[in-house]
């Protein structure tokens, strides 16, 4: 069976959370870097595979499959092993629910702040302050939830971990780039966050995703 590809951007958020959830899997895989700074995914070529023109997508033995958590739903159901996706049914749906709080209440802020302090910088742009204390400040509210859901099971989905708590790598440690503490302020919250920042898998991939064939 041929290698899994995956194609994107080293050091992206989105082909890095692609990356940590391979790497949980203990998934080989080969990397192929797309130039995305000379729009290589913008390209006719690239937008054949992925017609939205961004990153990552994956290549498993010609299957073609992109966005980022539809992938990881995929790994993590391929390789069942993992455990990143329970099979009862209750358990399913509690992870559902909490990889929807992930996409509604999260990610929308916490990639804006990740724009303003990655993307801009990186055009010549001047970050907007108000608009990351704005963000951060709804954050804020939405861990709170987070503290009364942590402290009454393990992980945000219960007492096993799964792709709805990976999910929030890479944005969650990007706040403290921005100058917050918030994902360390409560106590619950700092539990979970700081394990998931310790994880082999996050860890693996600190200068950028790259071909790892043997775990």
């Amino acid at each position: 069976m041929a290698v899994l590809k995956l194609y994107g951007a080293p050091r992206t958020t989105s082909t890095r959370r692609v990356g940590t959830v391979l790497h949980a899997a203990k998934v080989p895989f080969e990397f192929i870097e797309i130039d995305i700074r000379n729009g290589e995914h913008k390209k006719a070529a690239y937008r054949e595979k992925l017609p939205f023109g961004l990153t990552p997508y994956i290549d498993d033995d010609g299957f073609l499959l992109y966005e980022t958590r539809a992938i990881c739903r995929y790994i993590a159901a391929k390789y069942p092993a993992c455990g990143l996706l329970p099979t009862d049914s209750k358990q399913y749906v509690l992870f559902e629910q909490a990889a929807s709080v992930e996409v509604t209440h999260f990610d929308p802020s916490a990639s804006l702040v990740g724009w303003e302090i990655r993307v801009k910088p990186r055009q010549g742009l001047k970050p907007d302050q108000t608009l990351i204390d704005k963000e951060i400040a709804a954050i804020d509210k939405t861990l709170d939830a987070y503290e009364m859901i942590l402290g009454r099971q393990k992980y945000l989905a219960g007492d096993v971990l799964t792709l709805a708590d990976l999910f929030h790598l890479p944005y969650a440690p990007l706040l403290a780039t921005a100058g917050s503490d918030i994902m360390t302020r409560k106590p619950n919250v700092a539990r979970w966050y700081n394990e998931l920042t310790s994880m082999p898998s996050w860890l693996a991939f600190e200068d950028g995703v790259r071909t790892t064939l043997q775990y």
